[in-house]
């Protein structure tokens, strides 16, 4: 494969988020008088938006649309407020997209954070030149529906079979299965290598740089 144009997730893909993202939803939960979690357990709370973690993060009877609402304002609120904590490029992760803009391939982002925060956050990593499109949740249906990918696919005037999406959920290899793309699963993200390949991951990456293999002869 040589790829045209590389999808990247975000949470758990670019960025190790989860620390910021677990300290706002505690902070939240703690105000309105639910019990939190451990910082690990939001590996599994995280990746579809907003709303469904804080469904997760309620204890079930609680799980009513006044109280997923009220977290939801809440943790933004919180998460606006630490945002750039603790959150860290994953290592490698800028010497790669440095090297691939270098190649000519176009880059994009597409994540289930609300869109105004992760264009904020891409910029703050990133810079604004290094990725061509970044969409959060809010402007298209969230992963795994593919109408991002297929947006993306379109402005590029790329086929299905000249991309790559990049992801480290179960949700993102979902993605790339509707779009008809390639999947690759990273295993420095949230979630476990079986979740990856049961859900359609057709390569594994252990490393950033590992994505520049593919652009060898």
């Amino acid at each position: 494969m040589y790829p045209r144009c590389i999808i990247f997730d975000l949470d758990g893909t670019l960025l190790d988020t989860l620390a910021d993202l677990a300290d706002s939803m505690n902070a939240a939960l703690k105000k309105h008088g639910f019990a939190e979690h451990p910082l690990d357990s939001y590996r599994y709370f995280v990746g579809d938006g907003m709303d469904v973690l804080a469904q997760r993060v309620l204890p079930e009877s609680d799980r009513s649309p006044v109280n997923i609402q009220m977290l939801v304002a809440e943790m933004k609120v919180e998460y606006r407020a630490r945002r750039f904590e603790k959150t860290r490029p994953y290592d490698g992760i800028c010497e790669a997209l440095e090297k691939l803009n270098s190649t000519g391939v176009s880059l994009a982002v597409l994540s289930n954070k609300n869109n105004d925060f992760t264009n904020e956050i891409v910029c703050h990593y990133f810079g604004s030149n290094t990725f061509r499109i970044v969409l959060g949740a809010g402007i298209f249906a969230k992963k795994p529906d593919p109408a991002g990918v297929l947006h993306i696919l379109s402005t590029f005037q790329s086929k299905p079979s000249e991309c790559l999406f990049v992801g480290d959920t179960g949700t993102d290899m979902k993605t790339a299965r509707a779009a008809r793309v390639y999947a690759a699963g990273v295993l420095w993200g949230f979630r476990e290598k079986q979740e990856l390949i049961t859900n359609g991951a057709d390569i594994l990456i252990s490393q950033p740089k590992e994505i520049l293999e593919l652009f060898k002869s």
